[in-house]
């Protein structure tokens, strides 16, 4: 694969990679949510895919297959049949929509400010890509901070695993293939406990409801 071609592809799956994100903000009914994450995630793979055929790593390869089923599949698969409740698909968030693209705005230029000095070191198109990987990690805990439907904020929890893992992708040429398969089966583990959780809640209570509602219990 050609420097040209591949700088071009590179610089296409980041940019739907943060795009993913900053419409994830966008976005407040969680089924539209959860397929922005599914395209988010297929960008995700095509980087760690452009990246082994440049390199000429099969390991990589490997691995985005590996994102491509676990985090692009079956995740937002479990996540669309989890029992939410009424009220999920319009979930208001802490921060409204406008202030919410804004703020995604301004925490991706403090991605690019912040990783400068990193960038400067080995400036290559891969490394000039990382402040995308730190914006959406950014975006994440902005999700995870203003969302108030628990499966909401476990998106949240997704975007900025997908973050950390582009920031590895790009910082270091990607992870070895059992670590990326083991924090994969981690993520899936957590939503199928998310779904047995709210399976519990639905029929103790008649609907999931909000993380605020959590407080109102007591032992």
């Amino acid at each position: 694969m050609g420097i040209s071609l591949f700088t071009q592809l590179l610089d296409l799956a980041c940019g739907a990679f943060l795009l993913a994100a900053v419409v994830m903000l966008w976005r407040r009914e969680l089924s539209a949510v959860v397929r922005v994450f599914a395209l988010q995630s297929v960008a995700l793979a095509a980087v760690a895919a452009l990246l082994g055929l440049h390199e000429g790593r099969a390991d990589l390869v490997a691995v985005a297959v590996g994102i491509g089923v676990l985090r692009a599949g079956v995740l937002p698969y479990l996540l669309r049949r989890a029992p939410t409740g009424p009220d999920a698909s319009a979930s208001p968030p802490v921060v409204n929509g406008a202030g919410s693209l804004l703020t995604a705005a301004a925490l991706t230029l403090l991605a690019y400010a912040v990783a400068r000095p990193l960038v400067a070191l080995h400036p290559t198109p891969v490394t000039r890509a990382l402040p995308v990987g730190l914006a959406v990690v950014l975006i994440g805990f902005f999700v995870l901070a203003t969302r108030r439907h628990a499966a909401a904020q476990v998106i949240g929890f997704l975007l900025l695993d997908n973050g950390i893992t582009a920031i590895a992708f790009l910082a270091a040429s990607g992870v070895p293939l059992i670590v990326e398969l083991g924090v994969s089966f981690d993520l899936l583990l957590a939503v199928v406990v998310l779904r047995v959780l709210a399976v519990r809640m639905r029929d103790a209570f008649g609907s999931v409801g909000h993380v605020d509602d959590l407080h109102e219990l007591h032992d």
